[in-house]
């Protein structure tokens, strides 16, 4: 509902419409248009806006402080900065230090290795006497970005940044209130590059605290005292944060005191808590590590005489783990110390080799048992001609030996007490006798231990791997 009433003020009338809605009202100065004088006052054309209620919204919007207001402020600022020296701090010479209030609203997050990148509104309050009024009608004055370079602000500097840029787009994200207390408040919204150190002894079952470390350039703690708002760290949406490789766990903000030569500043610190997602290193190097250490098993399956084939395949899964370490280290930045990666990589790569040296010996000594040595042979044709015993002629591989020779003991056996400090029995030796001076396997069953003995010692280290890095 609008009412409108005139008020002849001289030979110029002035239309005042008044503007209901709900319980709001509002008197609003309309001009006339084309003001050209004329002897008859019927006569005036007089513009009060459209019939259509949104573009009288709009001329209300437009004139939410009345003209009186407006002076009001002018007044108040003209007075203000009349005498205001902004290369000097508040209360400069006190007994007291400048307390100021900090708090910081994060909006978008960023990390990469050994840095990341965060925006962020950074707010800051402190009091400023000679910024005092008395102005029963404005309480708050809310300036934009060309009354900040007139006052004095504080020198507040990020310690571990990199770079930082402010927001100018499309006027410079800058925002000042100042109260008439002499309270002021400064909002800024930057981005910046800020270096964290990365420990990665525990990598990719690493945890971290990246710090945002602020703090005066210039006033030592007697002068300025930083101290944190009441929820002086707030977050947005974090479905805009991109952190890839990370969940975000937490934040933390502590207040120390950093001591130098020059004085000692007061430091604020916000930590931010990160956890590494282990899904992507799983998949790229874990499973295949040890689907290749399981393959190599395989071999102990083949027989010892198919050499062409264990060989192709111990050949072929050491050069597996050799790419798969080479793939790893690329995913993680160069340092000096083994990282837990490092060491499942390695030892994955051990028992491929191992896997491989196995059959080189079982191959090796396998060949050494159906040829028999030549001074062996020697002394068996020694003692066929002395004994005129009848020859056997028996094939050994592509090659064919005398057996001529006593087979019942060729080694120096032991019995008795003597026998139990030896790993292993001939079977040559009678009655399960021991070889003296040295520990015998029988070869021909060599597989059959490794079947046993590699899985098992692989799966032990897993559990302990595991355990160890990710519960302690």
């Amino acid at each position: 509902m609008r009412k409108f009433r005139a008020r002849i003020d001289g030979s110029t009338p002035t239309v005042l419409a008044l503007y209901r809605s709900g319980s709001t009202s509002r008197d609003l100065h309309l001009y006339r248009k084309n003001p050209t004088p004329s002897s008859d006052p019927s006569s005036d054309q007089l513009e009060y806006g459209d019939d259509d209620e949104d573009q009288h919204d709009t001329t209300v919007n437009q004139m939410l402080v009345p003209r009186s207001h407006q002076e009001d402020a002018t007044l108040i600022l003209n007075n203000l900065l009349k005498e205001y020296d902004k290369t000097l701090r508040p209360d400069i010479g006190g007994k007291t230090a400048l307390k100021k209030g900090c708090q910081i609203s994060i909006l978008t997050l960023l990390f990469s290795p050994q840095e990341y990148q965060i925006d962020i509104i950074f707010a800051q309050t402190w009091v400023d006497t000679r910024l005092r009024y008395n102005s029963s009608s404005m309480r708050i004055l809310t300036l934009n970005s060309n009354m900040v370079g007139l006052i004095w602000l504080p020198d507040t500097i990020f310690r571990n940044s990199k770079t930082a840029d402010s927001h100018w787009i499309t006027t410079p994200n800058q925002l000042l209130r100042i109260w008439n207390n002499g309270k002021i408040l400064y909002t800024l919204r930057m981005t910046i590059n800020a270096e964290c150190q990365l420990q990665l002894h525990n990598f990719p079952m690493d945890e971290h605290s990246c710090p945002l470390v602020f703090s005066s350039y210039g006033y030592p703690r007697d002068e300025i005292v930083y101290k944190w708002k009441r929820n002086s760290v707030e977050t947005s949406d974090q479905k805009y944060w991109r952190l890839y490789q990370f969940d975000f766990m937490g934040l933390r903000n502590t207040t120390d005191v950093l001591t130098t030569t020059a004085g000692d500043y007061i430091l604020m610190t916000v930590y931010f808590d990160l956890s590494r997602r282990m899904g992507y290193f799983t998949i790229q190097t874990y499973i295949p590590c040890i689907l290749t250490v399981v393959l190599s098993w395989v071999s102990f399956w083949i027989k010892s005489d198919a050499t062409p084939a264990r060989t192709a395949l111990g050949i072929t899964t050491v050069l597996t783990m050799t790419t798969l370490s080479t793939v790893a280290r690329n995913s993680l930045p160069r340092v000096s110390y083994v990282t837990a990666m490092d060491l499942f990589v390695t030892v994955c790569f051990l028992f491929v080799f191992a896997a491989m040296i196995e059959y080189a010996m079982l191959n090796y000594y396998s060949y050494s048992i159906r040829r028999p040595p030549p001074k062996m042979q020697r002394m068996a044709y020694s003692s066929f001609n002395m004994s005129r015993t009848p020859r056997t002629m028996m094939p050994m591989g592509n090659s064919l030996f005398w057996h001529d020779y006593d087979d019942s003991c060729l080694y120096e056996c032991l019995d008795g007490k003597d026998c139990k400090s030896f790993f292993c029995c001939y079977e040559e030796c009678k009655e399960g006798g021991w070889r003296k001076g040295r520990i015998h396997v029988n070869i021909r069953e060599l597989d059959s231990y490794s079947r046993v003995f590699f899985p098992t010692s692989f799966l032990l280290f897993n559990i302990v791997y595991w355990v160890s890095y990710l519960y302690l």
